[in-house]
């Protein structure tokens, strides 16, 4: 390379600069620095401040000439230049040089940005749980490429062979706390859209979702199937269950494909809906339906095995189904399938319980 500048600066006085420039620039990359060391880097070799701005993250970096964080105002940038991953803008970089832009600095801010992508694609750019809610729809997104989906996912930190799992919330609780409690010392990040939130996860700990958190989980291997399976989870959650895994599910979840106004039409599930209305009932039912035994479901419900009996006869009367007697069993298969297609029609349960 040297005796190339060497023979071409016959030619053009600014070609051996220019080399210099790439050969520095290609230098930091093989030597894989990250994108604080590359402003420093930048700033002491353009001999003026140097910074980096990553758009998703807000994230901005200004490094005076000593190679310290700049503390003065910023000043106009003499040159900028964009910060490019796969296509896509990302960010930018500039130089603020008093005056009039040096002979160099198109082609120093050129391997600037190009080191800066390096940086930003080796390492990711935030380390912070909140992410930007566009990045997290981009990953689990239905109609985006793959090549979008992955540009996305190395932006969010995430390494490209290690699985993603993908979390629908429903809570009060802010989710950068959650995601610190479910997936603690491992890349995780979240963001809430419009009706639901979502957390990215290379793991997730089931046990340790706060109390009133509802979440269903989902783990295929491309992010979008694993939100569709995380938002199917999601709807059979409840005060006795608030956390499913999709794979924990089973045929349970074919009730999930069933039309809504299908379910709604089925007289089962409409004579479910008629009990609702009447709350001990439905707790009543969902108990029995739990336990599958009347003293079991007295238990769950403090209550004496008689006057869930009594309950129960009542409850059976209103559905038109047997529950306890020779035909119970197929009775209390009904009611479930029942009790589980009805509460399907519910897309929002109260995360509160």
């Amino acid at each position: 390379m040297e005796a190339i500048a060497v023979r071409l600066s016959n030619l053009d006085p600014h070609v051996e600069g220019a080399i210099r420039v790439v050969v520095f620039y290609d230098t930091l990359m093989r030597r894989r620095v990250d994108l604080a060391a590359l402003a420093r880097a930048s700033a002491v070799f353009a001999e003026c401040v140097a910074g980096i701005r990553i758009h998703g993250t807000g994230r901005s970096i200004r490094i005076a000439v000593d190679g310290r964080p700049a503390s003065d105002p910023p000043a106009p940038a003499s040159t900028t230049a964009p910060i490019t991953l796969d296509e896509e803008e990302i960010g930018t970089v500039w130089l603020e040089r008093p005056g009039a832009p040096g002979p160099l600095d198109e082609v120093l801010l050129d391997r600037f940005a190009i080191a800066a992508s390096a940086a930003v694609e080796r390492y990711g750019p935030a380390r912070t749980t909140m992410a930007d809610p566009a990045l997290v729809e981009l990953v689990i997104g239905a109609d985006s490429d793959e090549a979008a989906r992955a540009r996305a996912l190395r932006l969010l930190g995430f390494a490209a062979d290690l699985p993603v799992r993908v979390v629908a919330v429903r809570s009060r609780e802010p989710l950068d706390r959650i995601g610190a409690l479910v997936c603690p010392g491992r890349p995780v990040k979240a963001a809430a859209l419009a009706d639901v939130g979502v957390l990215l996860a290379t793991r997730v700990d089931p046990t340790r979702f706060p109390a009133g958190v509802r979440a269903g989980i989902g783990a295929a291997a491309r992010p979008d199937r694993a939100w569709r399976q995380a938002r199917t989870a999601l709807r059979y959650t409840g005060p006795r269950e608030p956390v499913v895994h999709h794979h924990d599910l089973g045929a349970l979840a074919l009730p999930a494909e069933i039309p809504q106004a299908a379910a709604r039409e089925n007289t089962d599930v409409a004579a479910v809906a008629r009990l609702a209305a009447v709350p001990e009932d439905l707790e009543t039912l969902d108990a029995y339906c739990a336990t599958g035994s009347l003293r079991q479901a007295a238990d769950l419900l403090h209550l004496h095995h008689s006057s869930v009996a009594r309950r129960l006869e009542q409850i059976a009367r209103t559905l038109g189904i047997e529950l306890t007697g020779t035909g119970g069993h197929i009775g209390l298969i009904r009611a479930r399938l029942a009790l589980t297609a009805w509460r399907l029609l519910d897309p929002t349960p109260d995360p509160a319980g």
